[in-house]
C-alpha cells in the first residue's frame, strides 16, 4: 500500500490552504523524522545552495537545521497554488549559540505526487540580524495559536 498525505491533489484552496498550515505545525515540532514523513522517499529539495535528495538527506538536515537554529517559530503562508503545485512565503525567527536572533524570510515552491507526498521543495531564504526586542513570535515553542497574526498580517 502506497503511503498517502492528505490532502491530495489536485488542490483547491481550501486543501491547499490546509496543507500549507499543516507543514507549517510539522515544522514548528522541530522533529526532522516527523517532518521527512511528508516527502517521497526520493524527494529533492534545493534550501538555499544546498541541494539534497531523499528522506534521510532531509533528516540529516533538518536535524543539523534545528542544532543551529535555537528557539525556532516558523510562519508560512499560502502564495498560490495549481494542480499538484503550492507556492508560499514564510518567516521565521531563531537565535544561534551565541545569543543572535535572526528572522529569515523566504519563498518555496513545492510538487507533490499523486499520494499527497512532497517530491520537489525549491527553497529561497534570506537571514536578517534582528535584536531580541524585534522578535514577533513569542509563542511557547510548538504550533503557532490559532489567533496569532499571519505573516500579512503582521506586515510581513
Amino acid at each position: 500500500m502506497a503511503e498517502s498525505r492528505p490532502p491530495l491533489p489536485p488542490f483547491t484552496l481550501e486543501t491547499a490552504t490546509q496543507k500549507v498550515r499543516m507543514a507549517e505545525d510539522a515544522w514548528n515540532t522541530r522533529d526532522p523524522q516527523r517532518v521527512a514523513l511528508a516527502y517521497t522517499k526520493d524527494t529533492r529539495w534545493r534550501n538555499r545552495a544546498e541541494f539534497l535528495q531523499g528522506r534521510a538527506a532531509i533528516g540529516a538536515f533538518l536535524t543539523r537545521k534545528w542544532q543551529r537554529e535555537l528557539d525556532y517559530r516558523l510562519i508560512k503562508e499560502i502564495w498560490v497554488f495549481r494542480e499538484n503545485r503550492i507556492a508560499v512565503r514564510f518567516a521565521y525567527e531563531w537565535h544561534d549559540d551565541s545569543g543572535n536572533w535572526f528572522r529569515s524570510y523566504g519563498n518555496e515552491n513545492w510538487e507533490f505526487d499523486e499520494n499527497g507526498l512532497m517530491r520537489l521543495r525549491i527553497a529561497s531564504i534570506n537571514d536578517l540580524p534582528i535584536t531580541e526586542s524585534e522578535r514577533r513570535y513569542h509563542w511557547p515553542l510548538g504550533r503557532r495559536p490559532d489567533d496569532h497574526p499571519s505573516l500579512s498580517d503582521s506586515g510581513f
